[in-house]
């Protein structure tokens, strides 16, 4: 046999027996070389967490959520961002007087660092887009006072007297840096009590307010307005009392419904027309035990008329009572203005509580706003009034060093994320999954998720019917963003 025929034998050969190994690998057969690991997929939702143990505050996490089509046993949170909802005023805090003089009390750099967190819209910011206010004093300013206080037996019909006082010290110029931040934030304001002289019982406790002060009492707002304008400071929504069925309060001022409606149809309403105030009134501003209060003042055809909507806390009652009023009255909106957390409670139980019923349940439950308590006190929870709140904790305390307590993360898993004018978008719950969902002005997607169980829970996040999994621990709060 020639060199040539055997060189030719020995190629076929060696292919054979590489096309027979080869055969046998690709069968199952022999070591066989593994697949190469798919490239990773693209994160389509941002996930920003804070854990019920502290152990994670406000961090976005590395975990890559993107949307697919595969099937899994999870529950299913729907997101329908064609049924939609109302449009969001803004989320954040009562910005106290006492708040305002414990963040005056920073250095300038370490306060203007603060204020750019607090209202900017930075990365590092967490965009806070209302503000509630106290007319003259609240229960945690250092001391009691009006916006025209009088000697005893002395009155004030014309309101000569009338002037801003303590609150050009600490709280305007405060307010001034703020608006610098962020034009565009909104304010309501409302007062603990009317001056005294105008009172019943002579004492800024409790009391009602005289009849025939009516017409002062609203000049008295108007005034207010006018002066905080001329300051640069628009307030975009009034209510006639704080608590109007608490008078225990230091200072305090009792009105019920039908004095309320008296009020606004006399007296406060025509006020603002004559001098072309457009500051909203919004009623009640009260517990949601009593839903009968804002239907009353509703239900009469000429309070009806001035009233742009109603607003809550919930110290009492359930929070379904806003969506009792918004059914009676659906053309008007519903607020909700206060919720503290206590020196006594826990970053835990305070965290689950409040994301649950203030930033979720009043927002499915129709609220333009959501707001939490004292944005800031010192580190002995003042200052505050003589018989004023003293177990009512800042969300942040401020004592040299600052200290982001729980209610600053309640209200940073909106603000941050959800600015004003977002869009309430359909959402579902579980039996241990709370969420609400919305539309931001850029055409994001936004859903605030709380784990109300006592177990980590896997859930789908779905959308488009497309769908991506994620865990979210017991007790803990995520707030998910997607285009």
């Amino acid at each position: 046999m020639s060199s040539n025929k055997i060189s030719l034998i020995t190629i076929f050969v060696t292919v054979c027996i590489m096309f027979f190994s080869c055969s046998k690998s690709s069968s199952g057969g022999g070591t066989n070389p593994q697949p190469p690991t798919p490239p990773a997929g693209t994160n389509d939702v941002d996930f920003w967490l804070t854990k019920s143990d502290q152990s994670v505050l406000l961090q976005k996490q590395t975990v890559t959520l993107s949307f697919g089509t595969i099937a899994n046993s999870n529950p299913d949170i729907i997101v329908d961002s064609t049924t939609t909802y109302q449009t969001i005023d803004g989320f954040g805090y009562t910005l106290t007087g006492g708040s305002a003089s414990v963040i005056n009390t920073l250095n300038a750099a370490d306060k203007a660092g603060l204020l750019q967190e607090l209202f900017g819209d930075g990365a590092g910011s967490i965009g806070i887009s209302y503000l509630r206010l106290s007319i003259g004093a609240s229960d945690l300013n250092d001391s009691v006072f009006s916006y025209d206080d009088m000697t005893q037996g002395q009155i004030d019909t014309n309101l000569t007297n009338f002037s801003l006082g303590p609150d050009t010290i600490n709280l305007v110029p405060l307010l001034k840096e703020i608006i610098a931040i962020n034009p565009a934030i909104k304010i309501i304001a409302t007062p603990w009590s009317a001056p005294v002289w105008m009172k019943d019982n002579g004492s800024f406790i409790g009391g009602s307010l005289q009849p025939q002060y009516y017409n002062v009492y609203a000049r008295y707002f108007v005034k207010y307005l006018q002066q905080m304008k001329a300051n640069g400071i628009s307030i975009d929504a009034v209510t006639p009392q704080n608590e109007p069925l608490n008078p225990a309060n230091n200072p305090s001022l009792s009105m019920a419904a039908d004095e309320e409606t008296n009020f606004i149809k006399n007296s406060l309403g025509p006020a603002f027309q004559s001098a072309g105030i457009t500051a909203k009134i919004v009623d009640y501003d009260h517990n949601c035990d009593r839903p009968d209060y804002p239907i009353a003042v509703l239900s009469d055809a000429a309070a009806n008329a001035f009233v742009y909507g109603s607003a809550f806390h919930l110290y009492a009652g359930d929070i379904s009572a806003l969506s009792q009023v918004h059914n009676a009255f659906p053309s008007k909106a519903v607020y909700f203005t206060e919720q503290y957390t206590a020196s006594t409670g826990s970053f835990a139980g305070d965290l689950d509580w409040h994301l649950k019923n203030v930033i979720i349940g009043s927002v499915r439950n129709w609220s333009v706003t959501a707001l939490e308590w004292n944005l800031a006190n010192d580190p002995t929870f003042q200052p505050h009034t003589p018989g004023g709140c003293d177990q009512c904790k800042g969300a942040l305390t401020i004592g040299g060093t600052v200290t982001r307590n729980v209610g600053y993360y309640i209200v940073a898993h909106a603000s941050k994320f959800v600015p004003a004018g977002s869009v309430r978008i359909a959402s579902n719950v579980t039996s241990t999954i709370n969420t609400v969902a919305f539309k931001t002005p850029a055409g994001k997607k936004v859903l605030i998720v709380e784990n109300d169980g006592t177990a980590d829970a896997p859930f789908n996040i779905k959308f488009n019917n497309k769908w991506t999994t994620t865990t979210l621990p017991a007790g803990g709060v995520g707030t998910y963003i997607w285009n």
